[in-house]
């Protein structure tokens, strides 16, 4: 028996997010006004005058669920020019699922090299070629609050660099984004001056191509492995990112 789990959010108005879409919806009745006038008829020509329901989306592609393709961080990759979200091979968005669990950590702290082999090794995994890995902070019990932003963990560079050295592809994350919540960063580069404090794991993408799917869900639902991954995304052109529909896929 296959069981499918949704590890998405809704895109909606007022979400909890910089950049919420804007969302307009058509009712039945407006349905059928549009179509009566563009088919030249009368609106009570449909039953009950009733038609078409639809809706209006404003929003970016990096609203909601969704996927990073690798021209989001940098034009280029390793000096050859980054995959837009149109180009992302359809392989790299489907494997074998790995949920590292980071939600034992403080809110805003980076997630080390340290911290990911432990959490392998608790696990008792292997990191593989083609892997899904999917990072689980807790964040997305806060989506549709102020919390939600500051809530999450975020992968530290040298901790994306070795999931990256396995073989992996694409990493998930159930909050805004794969590196520390903003606030955290810009406080880290105000002490240091180093660049490097500032989305590390993203711009890690100039050297190393790879996949993020941010704002994930529902990863408390998953075995640590044992299931596939889908997170292909919807083909926009030359877009650096595509809304997602992200789901498991778990064979009894």
């Amino acid at each position: 028996m296959t069981k499918i789990i949704d590890l998405s959010l809704a895109h909606q108005n007022f979400a909890s997010e910089p950049y919420p879409p804007s969302i307009t919806h058509t009712t039945h009745e407006e349905g059928a006004r549009r179509l009566a006038a563009l088919a030249k008829i009368d609106p009570s020509d449909f039953e009950n005058g009733m038609a078409l329901a639809s809706d209006q989306v404003t929003a970016s592609t990096h609203s909601g669920t969704h996927m990073d393709a690798p021209y989001h961080y940098g034009p280029t990759v390793d000096g050859k020019p980054a995959k837009t979200i149109d180009q992302v091979p359809l392989e790299w968005c489907y494997g074998n699922g790995v949920v590292l669990d980071f939600r034992h950590l403080e809110q805003g702290s980076e997630i080390s090299l340290k911290d990911v082999t432990t959490a392998l090794q608790k696990i008792n995994h292997t990191l593989k070629e083609g892997d899904i890995v999917l990072v689980q902070t807790g964040a997305d019990k806060f989506w549709g609050t102020n919390a939600y932003l500051p809530a999450q963990s975020g992968l530290g560079m040298d901790a994306t660099e070795y999931i990256l050295k396995q073989g992996v592809k694409c990493i998930g994350i159930d909050g805004w984004g794969l590196d520390r919540p903003v606030a955290k960063m810009v406080e880290s580069y105000h002490k240091t001056g180093n660049q490097k404090d500032l989305w590390p794991s993203h711009f890690y993408g100039r050297k190393v191509e790879y996949l993020q799917v941010e704002k994930m869900a529902n990863l408390d639902k998953l075995p640590s492995t044992g299931f596939k991954v889908a997170v292909f995304p919807i083909k926009i052109e030359r877009g650096s990112a595509g809304w997602t529909r992200a789901v498991a896929i778990l064979e009894d």
